[in-house]
């Protein structure tokens, strides 16, 4: 929100709010030379005819460009480290890591990682779902109380609008007893159910299709819709019918805090005290299909044309999923489960300490990956955000990536809220 609004204190793209906090610079080479990945080092393949003419040529003097770029928004962000990664067909790729997966050790980021990914999870969410309406065991057009007892104008919110972000429903993570609950110990596991009792407990924001308002609430609903028509629990439907025919073998939603080696360690301020915590250890539970998935750069650069090309949909559930609607964040909209920003196509993602950015831009079948261990805010930006902006600002000018921080509704306290 995906994040992605973030839904902390913010809309849930990219999710996570709090004043910004800067870290201190660490040792050990934090803001140091770009590390090239070994197996994906800049490697441009010119083509005088190819379909994607305006997209640049990785070559040197761009990648040095990148470089330069990524790094200034580290040092001015504070960002501990990131890796990114930039293709296009006939263009080459450009794929790096900068600064430390441990500030406490040092060690440096590694294109090999495993990351929370935040708001993407809805990503995968949804592609379930609309796997479902291709088999024809959900239509679009249902109503959410076909399937799930006891939501709030249940008779009236379709599937179609929980996808779209045009629900109504109260977003759990901002109610102040989630919150207090969470962050009072981040280490403790959430049901579905505890989660939705956290949002059904107020009243609804608006009438069904009235507008658009980011919200983790609906891809809880939507997760418990795909596990009663899929016959069997999340996680293993997206294995089943996603990650395995894919061959995107580190991605899965976890289900508690457990954590493949090798991944970075992850720096939140969204805390009780507003200090500076590692998360890394902390349970995702609480966002569940809305946010507690784990991947890498190499399956996030897959599923990137995956999703926006529709291989695992046909062609008129995907036209619908592509068929994006205004939303209150400008440059964006949104359709179901994706994001159109500035022509760029995917989602982001945030939960506390870590951030994604997964974007595919179909006019040069460029692909955009961006991964990075904090969600820390600065001057009110995602890192994400800032991050893709300064690439592509590089690589598309005429398409740049400028997601903002959205507001869900005043917050009347200082405390942060997690969203994912």
């Amino acid at each position: 929100m995906v994040n992605s609004p973030k839904c902390w204190r913010k809309a849930c793209v990219a999710v996570a709010v709090g004043a910004a906090l800067v870290i201190p610079v660490t040792a050990g080479g934090a803001y140091g030379a770009p590390t090239p990945d070994p197996s994906g080092s800049v490697s441009p393949s010119p083509s005088s005819t190819s379909p994607n003419s305006t997209f640049p040529t990785l070559d040197a003097s761009i990648s040095a460009r990148l470089d330069t770029a990524i790094q200034q928004v580290m040092r001015e962000a504070a960002i501990p480290g990131v890796t990114v990664a930039v293709s296009a067909p006939d263009k080459g790729t450009y794929l790096r890591t900068f600064g430390v997966a441990d500030k406490s050790t040092g060690a440096p980021m590694n294109a090999d990682m495993n990351m929370r990914i935040g708001s993407e999870t809805k990503t995968f969410t949804v592609t379930a779902l609309l796997q479902l309406v291709d088999q024809g065991k959900v239509g679009l057009d249902d109503t959410i109380d076909k399937y799930i007892e006891g939501v709030p104008n249940g008779n009236r919110i379709t599937l179609r609008q929980l996808a779209g972000m045009r629900s109504g429903l109260f977003s759990y993570t901002m109610d102040d007893g989630f919150l207090k609950a969470f962050l009072t110990n981040p280490r403790q596991p959430f049901t579905p159910q505890q989660l939705l009792d956290y949002a059904f407990k107020h009243p609804v924001n608006f009438q069904p299709g009235a507008q658009f308002e980011y919200c983790n609430t609906n891809l809880i609903l939507l997760g418990l819709v795909v596990e009663k028509k899929g016959g069997m629990p999340l996680q293993d439907f997206i294995s089943k019918n996603i990650t395995r025919p894919t061959k995107l073998r580190n991605t899965f939603l976890a289900t508690d805090a457990t954590f493949p080696n090798p991944h970075a360690q992850g720096y939140t301020n969204q805390t009780l005290s507003g200090k500076v915590e590692n998360s890394t250890d902390w349970d995702p539970s609480w966002g569940w299909a809305a946010g507690a998935a784990i991947s890498n750069l190499q399956d996030l650069r897959s599923w990137a044309r995956i999703l926006a090309t529709g291989s695992l949909l046909t062609p008129a559930t995907q036209a619908q999923r592509l068929d994006t609607a205004p939303t209150n964040i400008p440059g964006a909209s949104y359709g179901l489960g994706i994001f159109n920003v500035q022509s760029w196509i995917g989602h982001n993602g945030s939960l506390p300490g870590y951030e994604s950015l997964t974007m595919y831009l179909p006019e040069a079948e460029a692909t955009l990956v961006v991964l990075l261990n904090t969600d820390i805010l600065h001057n009110e930006q995602e890192p994400s955000t800032l991050l893709g902006q300064a690439i592509t600002r590089i690589v598309t000018p005429d398409h740049v990536y400028n997601l903002p921080v959205v507001p869900t509704r005043p917050t009347p306290t200082a405390t942060p809220s997690p969203s994912p």
